[in-house]
């Protein structure tokens, strides 16, 4: 049985251009590169051309694996989403209640997590110790470091 794949719309639709970039541009910039490199000569001693098979192969992987998470793909529906417990679709604010700082980050399916980006998946530690958590409440989350205390300040629609 597939696994299902969560995205909110952004994610979808950042999804569906991706495959369409790299099914049309980087395809045809990659076709071009290869083209030019058996310009080269003999294909047995050509870096050039390895290298291009190379992207090309690496290209057409990314394109397999994208479709396969768009065809198990579950769209959330952002106005059925609740914001009494941090979930998928939602934005919380947390506070690290030994240093008072004060972070947010959107929770996201695994597909769309990007940490720099302030989106965190429920597979994450962070994600995952959150999960379920309503506003006021205080979480321990694991860390390399040790262990964080965080407390659930707020929690919105994404």
């Amino acid at each position: 049985m597939e696994r299902q794949i969560i995205l909110t719309a952004e994610g979808h639709r950042r999804l569906k251009e991706e495959i369409d970039y790299l099914s049309t541009k980087k395809r045809a910039e990659v076709a071009e590169r290869i083209h030019d490199a058996r310009q080269y000569g003999d294909i047995s001693e050509n870096s050039e051309y390895d290298d291009a098979k190379n992207e090309q192969a690496l290209v057409e992987q990314r394109i397999l694996v994208l479709e396969e998470k768009l065809r198990n793909a579950v769209i959330l529906d952002s106005s059925t989403v609740s914001t009494d417990s941090v979930g998928i679709g939602t934005k919380v604010t947390l506070q690290d209640v030994k240093s008072g700082d004060v972070v947010q980050y959107f929770i996201v399916g695994s597909a769309e997590a990007d940490p720099t980006d302030h989106k965190l998946s429920t597979e994450s530690p962070v994600g995952r110790a959150i999960f379920g958590h309503k506003p006021g409440e205080k979480v321990t989350v694991k860390v390399p470091k040790g262990s964080l205390q965080l407390k659930v300040v707020s929690i919105d629609r994404a």
